[in-house]
Protein backbone atom coordinates (compact mmCIF):
# COMPACT_ATOMS: atom_id res chain seq x y z
CA UNK A 1 0.00 0.00 0.00
CA UNK A 2 0.91 3.51 -0.87
CA UNK A 3 1.19 5.31 2.58
CA UNK A 4 3.17 8.05 4.24
CA UNK A 5 4.13 10.97 6.02
CA UNK A 6 6.76 13.57 6.69
CA UNK A 7 7.22 16.95 8.59
CA UNK A 8 8.71 20.07 6.92
CA UNK A 9 8.21 23.70 7.16
CA UNK A 10 5.25 25.08 5.05
CA UNK A 11 6.60 26.71 1.58
CA UNK A 12 3.53 29.62 2.36
CA UNK A 13 3.47 29.45 6.21
CA UNK A 14 6.96 28.49 7.39
CA UNK A 15 5.47 26.71 10.00
CA UNK A 16 6.34 22.83 10.55
CA UNK A 17 3.76 20.75 9.06
CA UNK A 18 2.36 17.31 9.14
CA UNK A 19 1.86 16.19 5.41
CA UNK A 20 -0.06 12.50 5.29
CA UNK A 21 -0.75 10.03 2.22
CA UNK A 22 -2.36 7.08 1.90
CA UNK A 23 -2.81 4.97 -1.60
CA UNK A 24 -2.04 7.72 -3.22
CA UNK A 25 -3.90 10.53 -2.16
CA UNK A 26 -3.62 13.30 0.52
CA UNK A 27 -5.46 12.46 3.69
CA UNK A 28 -3.69 14.94 6.14
CA UNK A 29 -1.82 18.33 6.24
CA UNK A 30 -1.66 19.74 9.96
CA UNK A 31 0.89 20.78 12.77
CA UNK A 32 3.85 19.44 13.53
CA UNK A 33 6.03 19.81 16.56
CA UNK A 34 9.38 20.76 14.23
CA UNK A 35 11.11 20.36 11.20
CA UNK A 36 14.37 21.56 9.95
CA UNK A 37 14.81 24.60 9.44
CA UNK A 38 16.04 24.13 6.34
CA UNK A 39 13.22 21.26 4.81
CA UNK A 40 10.52 22.55 3.15
CA UNK A 41 7.43 21.31 1.42
CA UNK A 42 5.37 22.68 -1.51
CA UNK A 43 2.83 21.21 -4.24
CA UNK A 44 4.98 20.29 -7.49
CA UNK A 45 5.03 23.22 -10.66
CA UNK A 46 2.58 22.99 -13.01
CA UNK A 47 3.85 24.29 -16.56
CA UNK A 48 1.75 25.27 -19.40
CA UNK A 49 3.57 25.52 -22.01
CA UNK A 50 6.33 23.10 -22.57
CA UNK A 51 7.21 22.56 -26.45
CA UNK A 52 9.70 19.80 -25.85
CA UNK A 53 12.19 18.89 -23.08
CA UNK A 54 15.53 16.83 -22.30
CA UNK A 55 15.71 16.51 -26.30
CA UNK A 56 12.69 15.29 -27.01
CA UNK A 57 10.90 17.66 -29.58
CA UNK A 58 6.89 17.16 -29.52
CA UNK A 59 6.66 19.31 -32.76
CA UNK A 60 7.76 16.04 -34.42
CA UNK A 61 5.97 13.33 -36.31
CA UNK A 62 6.27 9.76 -35.28
CA UNK A 63 7.10 10.51 -31.31
CA UNK A 64 6.71 7.04 -29.71
CA UNK A 65 5.71 6.56 -25.89
CA UNK A 66 9.37 6.03 -24.74
CA UNK A 67 9.94 9.39 -26.05
CA UNK A 68 7.22 10.94 -24.33
CA UNK A 69 8.14 9.41 -20.74
CA UNK A 70 11.69 10.39 -21.15
CA UNK A 71 11.00 14.02 -21.57
CA UNK A 72 7.95 13.38 -19.07
CA UNK A 73 10.65 11.80 -16.48
CA UNK A 74 13.17 14.78 -16.85
CA UNK A 75 10.66 17.41 -16.30
CA UNK A 76 10.01 15.51 -13.19
CA UNK A 77 12.88 15.63 -11.60
CA UNK A 78 12.92 19.77 -12.64
CA UNK A 79 9.84 19.68 -10.10
CA UNK A 80 7.45 19.31 -12.87
CA UNK A 81 4.87 16.78 -12.43
CA UNK A 82 2.10 18.13 -14.62
CA UNK A 83 2.34 20.30 -17.86
CA UNK A 84 0.42 21.00 -20.94
CA UNK A 85 2.05 19.77 -24.00
CA UNK A 86 2.11 22.49 -26.67
CA UNK A 87 1.78 22.53 -30.32
CA UNK A 88 3.18 25.51 -32.05
CA UNK A 89 2.29 26.65 -35.99
CA UNK A 90 1.94 24.22 -38.32
CA UNK A 91 -0.09 23.34 -41.58
CA UNK A 92 -3.43 22.53 -39.78
CA UNK A 93 -3.48 18.73 -41.09
CA UNK A 94 -0.34 18.35 -40.07
CA UNK A 95 -1.15 19.90 -36.62
CA UNK A 96 -4.37 18.00 -36.32
CA UNK A 97 -2.41 14.71 -37.26
CA UNK A 98 0.26 15.20 -34.78
CA UNK A 99 -2.23 15.99 -31.77
CA UNK A 100 -4.15 13.01 -32.76
CA UNK A 101 -0.85 10.94 -32.54
CA UNK A 102 0.14 12.23 -28.87
CA UNK A 103 -3.23 11.77 -27.63
CA UNK A 104 -3.59 7.97 -28.71
CA UNK A 105 0.14 7.42 -27.20
CA UNK A 106 -1.23 9.39 -23.74
CA UNK A 107 -3.82 7.33 -23.54
CA UNK A 108 -1.90 4.23 -23.36
CA UNK A 109 0.06 5.17 -20.70
CA UNK A 110 -1.31 5.70 -17.21
CA UNK A 111 2.35 7.42 -16.29
CA UNK A 112 1.96 9.92 -19.47
CA UNK A 113 -2.19 10.78 -18.31
CA UNK A 114 -0.24 11.53 -15.11
CA UNK A 115 1.71 13.85 -16.16
CA UNK A 116 0.49 15.60 -19.43
CA UNK A 117 -2.67 17.52 -17.67
CA UNK A 118 -3.82 19.28 -21.12
CA UNK A 119 -2.79 20.33 -24.36
CA UNK A 120 -1.80 24.15 -25.50
CA UNK A 121 -2.25 25.04 -28.83
CA UNK A 122 -0.16 27.65 -29.96
CA UNK A 123 -0.95 28.53 -33.31
CA UNK A 124 -1.55 28.84 -36.05
CA UNK A 125 -4.30 31.22 -35.55
CA UNK A 126 -1.21 34.15 -34.97
CA UNK A 127 -0.17 37.35 -36.21
CA UNK A 128 2.20 37.20 -39.35
CA UNK A 129 3.31 40.64 -38.59
CA UNK A 130 7.41 40.66 -38.34
CA UNK A 131 8.50 40.41 -34.72
CA UNK A 132 4.84 39.11 -33.59
CA UNK A 133 4.90 35.90 -35.56
CA UNK A 134 8.44 34.86 -33.67
CA UNK A 135 9.25 31.49 -34.10
CA UNK A 136 6.18 30.71 -36.06
CA UNK A 137 5.72 30.54 -39.74
CA UNK A 138 3.65 32.93 -41.32
CA UNK A 139 3.03 30.90 -44.15
CA UNK A 140 1.14 28.14 -42.21
CA UNK A 141 -0.90 30.09 -40.59
CA UNK A 142 -4.44 30.94 -40.91
CA UNK A 143 -7.82 32.52 -39.61
CA UNK A 144 -9.78 30.18 -37.06
CA UNK A 145 -12.63 28.79 -38.54
CA UNK A 146 -15.48 26.76 -36.77
CA UNK A 147 -14.23 23.25 -37.61
CA UNK A 148 -11.02 23.80 -36.30
CA UNK A 149 -11.88 23.87 -33.00
CA UNK A 150 -14.08 21.01 -33.54
CA UNK A 151 -11.62 18.92 -34.30
CA UNK A 152 -9.46 19.66 -31.56
CA UNK A 153 -12.30 19.12 -29.57
CA UNK A 154 -12.84 15.96 -30.77
CA UNK A 155 -9.32 14.68 -30.35
CA UNK A 156 -8.66 16.27 -26.84
CA UNK A 157 -11.95 14.92 -25.14
CA UNK A 158 -12.60 15.80 -22.63
CA UNK A 159 -9.03 17.24 -21.35
CA UNK A 160 -8.44 20.47 -20.41
CA UNK A 161 -7.43 22.60 -23.84
CA UNK A 162 -5.74 25.74 -23.88
CA UNK A 163 -5.89 28.05 -27.02
CA UNK A 164 -3.54 31.12 -27.73
CA UNK A 165 -4.34 33.34 -30.93
CA UNK A 166 -4.17 36.61 -32.33
CA UNK A 167 -7.85 38.13 -32.12
CA UNK A 168 -7.46 40.69 -34.92
CA UNK A 169 -7.50 37.90 -37.30
CA UNK A 170 -10.81 37.49 -39.09
CA UNK A 171 -13.14 35.32 -37.31
CA UNK A 172 -11.38 35.34 -34.07
CA UNK A 173 -13.89 36.57 -31.92
CA UNK A 174 -16.31 34.01 -32.96
CA UNK A 175 -13.89 32.07 -32.56
CA UNK A 176 -13.40 32.63 -28.84
CA UNK A 177 -16.99 32.70 -28.02
CA UNK A 178 -17.17 28.93 -29.41
CA UNK A 179 -13.84 27.85 -28.28
CA UNK A 180 -15.07 29.36 -24.80
CA UNK A 181 -18.31 27.01 -25.01
CA UNK A 182 -16.18 23.95 -26.12
CA UNK A 183 -14.67 24.29 -22.59
CA UNK A 184 -11.30 25.78 -24.05
CA UNK A 185 -9.95 28.57 -21.93
CA UNK A 186 -8.62 31.11 -24.57
CA UNK A 187 -5.49 33.03 -24.36
CA UNK A 188 -4.58 36.04 -26.80
CA UNK A 189 -0.84 36.10 -28.04
CA UNK A 190 1.56 36.70 -30.81
CA UNK A 191 -1.06 39.77 -31.38
CA UNK A 192 -0.90 43.48 -32.29
CA UNK A 193 -4.20 43.97 -31.68
CA UNK A 194 -5.55 47.47 -30.84
CA UNK A 195 -6.99 47.57 -27.28
CA UNK A 196 -10.69 48.03 -28.50
CA UNK A 197 -10.05 44.49 -29.86
CA UNK A 198 -8.60 43.15 -27.11
CA UNK A 199 -11.35 44.30 -25.26
CA UNK A 200 -13.94 42.53 -27.72
CA UNK A 201 -12.15 39.27 -27.68
CA UNK A 202 -12.07 39.31 -23.80
CA UNK A 203 -15.93 40.56 -24.28
CA UNK A 204 -16.13 37.04 -26.29
CA UNK A 205 -14.42 35.04 -23.35
CA UNK A 206 -10.51 35.56 -23.79
CA UNK A 207 -8.75 35.42 -20.28
CA UNK A 208 -5.46 35.32 -20.59
CA UNK A 209 -2.32 36.53 -22.47
CA UNK A 210 0.80 33.81 -23.63
CA UNK A 211 4.24 35.33 -22.43
CA UNK A 212 4.10 38.89 -22.12
CA UNK A 213 6.61 40.34 -23.70
CA UNK A 214 7.62 38.17 -26.05
CA UNK A 215 5.93 37.50 -29.51
CA UNK A 216 6.81 40.91 -30.51
CA UNK A 217 9.34 42.92 -31.99
CA UNK A 218 12.29 43.94 -30.18
CA UNK A 219 11.73 47.63 -30.36
CA UNK A 220 8.41 48.99 -29.78
CA UNK A 221 6.82 52.14 -30.45
CA UNK A 222 6.89 54.15 -26.62
CA UNK A 223 3.52 55.65 -27.03
CA UNK A 224 1.41 52.61 -27.76
CA UNK A 225 2.46 48.83 -27.76
CA UNK A 226 0.83 45.43 -27.03
CA UNK A 227 2.71 45.55 -23.52
CA UNK A 228 0.63 49.23 -22.20
CA UNK A 229 -2.30 48.21 -23.75
CA UNK A 230 -2.01 44.49 -21.79
CA UNK A 231 -1.49 46.59 -18.49
CA UNK A 232 -4.54 48.56 -19.04
CA UNK A 233 -6.40 45.13 -19.12
CA UNK A 234 -6.01 44.04 -15.59
CA UNK A 235 -8.79 41.17 -15.82
CA UNK A 236 -6.35 38.99 -18.63
CA UNK A 237 -4.45 36.44 -16.26
CA UNK A 238 -1.00 36.97 -17.74
CA UNK A 239 2.03 34.15 -18.34
CA UNK A 240 5.74 35.26 -18.41
CA UNK A 241 8.86 32.97 -18.63
CA UNK A 242 11.13 33.87 -16.02
CA UNK A 243 14.56 33.07 -17.51
CA UNK A 244 16.26 36.10 -17.05
CA UNK A 245 16.51 36.08 -21.13
CA UNK A 246 13.03 36.44 -22.33
CA UNK A 247 12.55 39.88 -19.94
CA UNK A 248 15.06 41.62 -18.40
CA UNK A 249 14.68 41.61 -14.87
CA UNK A 250 14.34 45.56 -14.79
CA UNK A 251 10.60 44.53 -17.20
CA UNK A 252 10.13 41.63 -15.08
CA UNK A 253 10.29 43.40 -11.94
CA UNK A 254 8.10 46.37 -13.76
CA UNK A 255 5.28 44.12 -15.01
CA UNK A 256 5.21 42.60 -11.35
CA UNK A 257 4.23 46.38 -10.47
CA UNK A 258 1.24 47.03 -13.16
CA UNK A 259 0.19 43.49 -13.27
CA UNK A 260 -1.80 41.99 -10.00
CA UNK A 261 0.31 39.68 -8.21
CA UNK A 262 -2.70 37.29 -8.38
CA UNK A 263 -3.26 37.34 -12.10
CA UNK A 264 0.43 36.20 -13.04
CA UNK A 265 1.95 32.91 -13.23
CA UNK A 266 4.93 31.34 -14.98
CA UNK A 267 5.79 29.27 -17.92
CA UNK A 268 8.91 27.74 -19.20
CA UNK A 269 8.33 27.77 -22.98
CA UNK A 270 10.70 25.04 -22.97
CA UNK A 271 11.67 23.39 -25.90
CA UNK A 272 14.03 20.10 -26.74
CA UNK A 273 17.37 22.04 -25.35
CA UNK A 274 15.71 22.20 -21.63
CA UNK A 275 16.89 20.02 -19.56
CA UNK A 276 19.26 18.61 -22.18
CA UNK A 277 22.46 19.74 -20.58
CA UNK A 278 22.14 18.48 -17.56
CA UNK A 279 23.42 14.91 -18.70
CA UNK A 280 27.04 15.51 -19.42
CA UNK A 281 29.02 16.69 -16.47
CA UNK A 282 31.13 18.81 -18.60
CA UNK A 283 28.94 21.77 -19.89
CA UNK A 284 29.53 22.14 -24.22
CA UNK A 285 32.58 24.31 -25.65
CA UNK A 286 30.37 24.51 -28.84
CA UNK A 287 26.61 25.40 -29.37
CA UNK A 288 24.81 22.13 -29.99
CA UNK A 289 21.81 22.01 -32.38
CA UNK A 290 18.46 21.28 -31.70
CA UNK A 291 15.24 21.40 -33.02
CA UNK A 292 11.87 22.92 -32.87
CA UNK A 293 9.41 21.77 -35.26
CA UNK A 294 10.83 22.50 -38.84
CA UNK A 295 13.44 25.01 -37.41
CA UNK A 296 17.39 24.30 -36.13
CA UNK A 297 18.68 26.29 -33.66
CA UNK A 298 21.44 26.64 -31.57
CA UNK A 299 22.01 27.08 -27.86
CA UNK A 300 25.46 27.82 -26.31
CA UNK A 301 26.72 28.22 -22.67
CA UNK A 302 24.60 31.07 -22.07
CA UNK A 303 21.37 29.26 -22.34
CA UNK A 304 19.79 31.24 -25.40
CA UNK A 305 17.71 29.57 -27.63
CA UNK A 306 18.16 31.07 -31.14
CA UNK A 307 18.21 30.58 -34.63
CA UNK A 308 21.69 29.93 -36.33
CA UNK A 309 23.07 33.74 -37.67
CA UNK A 310 20.05 35.76 -35.74
CA UNK A 311 19.28 37.03 -32.97
CA UNK A 312 15.68 36.62 -31.81
CA UNK A 313 14.93 33.75 -29.36
CA UNK A 314 12.66 30.88 -30.81
CA UNK A 315 11.60 28.97 -27.42
CA UNK A 316 13.62 28.36 -23.73
CA UNK A 317 16.19 25.58 -22.02
CA UNK A 318 14.65 26.76 -18.72
CA UNK A 319 13.78 24.19 -16.65
CA UNK A 320 10.96 24.79 -14.50
CA UNK A 321 12.60 24.39 -11.08
CA UNK A 322 15.05 27.45 -12.39
CA UNK A 323 12.33 29.80 -13.39
CA UNK A 324 11.42 29.32 -9.57
CA UNK A 325 14.59 30.79 -8.03
CA UNK A 326 15.82 33.25 -10.88
CA UNK A 327 12.22 34.61 -10.69
CA UNK A 328 12.81 35.32 -6.77
CA UNK A 329 16.03 36.61 -7.84
CA UNK A 330 14.87 39.21 -10.28
CA UNK A 331 12.18 40.20 -7.97
CA UNK A 332 14.42 40.55 -4.74
CA UNK A 333 11.69 38.44 -2.90
CA UNK A 334 11.54 34.97 -1.13
CA UNK A 335 11.47 32.16 -3.82
CA UNK A 336 8.05 31.23 -1.63
CA UNK A 337 6.29 33.58 -3.23
CA UNK A 338 7.30 33.02 -6.48
CA UNK A 339 6.97 29.05 -6.42
CA UNK A 340 3.17 29.55 -5.77
CA UNK A 341 3.11 31.52 -9.65
CA UNK A 342 4.67 27.99 -11.13
CA UNK A 343 2.21 25.68 -9.34
CA UNK A 344 -0.83 26.87 -7.94
CA UNK A 345 -1.98 30.02 -9.81
CA UNK A 346 -1.41 27.72 -13.61
CA UNK A 347 -2.88 25.34 -12.16
CA UNK A 348 -6.12 27.46 -10.93
CA UNK A 349 -6.09 29.11 -13.94
CA UNK A 350 -7.46 26.43 -16.65
CA UNK A 351 -9.57 24.49 -13.98
CA UNK A 352 -6.70 21.58 -12.32
CA UNK A 353 -6.75 20.97 -8.71
CA UNK A 354 -3.97 23.64 -6.57
CA UNK A 355 -1.98 23.47 -3.75
CA UNK A 356 -1.42 20.54 -1.24
CA UNK A 357 -5.22 19.80 0.02
CA UNK A 358 -6.58 16.71 1.21
CA UNK A 359 -8.36 14.58 -0.83
CA UNK A 360 -6.03 16.04 -3.86
CA UNK A 361 -3.70 13.77 -5.64
CA UNK A 362 -0.16 13.14 -3.72
CA UNK A 363 2.17 15.38 -5.53
CA UNK A 364 4.88 17.47 -3.81
CA UNK A 365 8.47 18.74 -3.91
CA UNK A 366 10.62 18.19 -0.81
CA UNK A 367 13.40 20.91 -1.00
CA UNK A 368 16.08 21.95 0.84
CA UNK A 369 17.34 25.51 0.64
CA UNK A 370 20.18 27.00 2.20
CA UNK A 371 20.50 30.77 4.19
CA UNK A 372 21.42 31.92 0.50
CA UNK A 373 18.25 30.83 -1.08
CA UNK A 374 19.51 28.58 -3.08
CA UNK A 375 18.21 25.04 -3.75
CA UNK A 376 20.74 22.31 -2.30
CA UNK A 377 18.22 18.88 -2.88
CA UNK A 378 14.99 18.43 -4.65
CA UNK A 379 12.88 15.51 -3.96
CA UNK A 380 9.64 14.75 -6.56
CA UNK A 381 6.99 12.67 -5.01
CA UNK A 382 3.79 11.62 -7.28
CA UNK A 383 1.02 10.40 -6.01
CA UNK A 384 2.79 9.82 -2.68
CA UNK A 385 5.66 7.99 -4.53
CA UNK A 386 9.31 9.27 -4.35
CA UNK A 387 10.88 9.42 -7.86
CA UNK A 388 15.00 9.41 -8.21
CA UNK A 389 16.47 12.32 -10.69
CA UNK A 390 16.76 9.95 -13.50
CA UNK A 391 12.74 9.31 -13.43
CA UNK A 392 12.63 6.04 -12.11
CA UNK A 393 10.54 5.08 -8.91
CA UNK A 394 12.64 4.95 -6.13
CA UNK A 395 11.25 2.23 -4.48
CA UNK A 396 11.42 0.29 -7.72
Amino acid sequence: MNAGALCARHYETGAPVRLSWENGILTGLGACPSAESDLWVAPALCDLQVNGFAGIDFQKDGLTTENLLSAVRQLRAAGCTRFFLTLITAPWDHLRHRLSHLQNLRRQSTELQAAISGWHIEGPFLSPEPGFHGAHNPAWMCDPAPHHLRQLREITAPDPVLITLAPERPGALDAIALAVSLGFTVNLGHTNAAIEILRQAMAAGATGFTHLGNGCPRDLDRHDNILWRVFELPQLQVSLIPDRIHISPALFRLMHRAIDADHIHYVSDAMSAAGAFAESPVPPVKPRRFTLGNLEVEVGLDQIVRQPGKTNFAGSALRPIDGVFRAAQMLNCPWQETWKRFSDQPARYVGLPAGMQTGQRADFCLLRVDHRHACQELRIFVEGVEYSQTGDRKDS
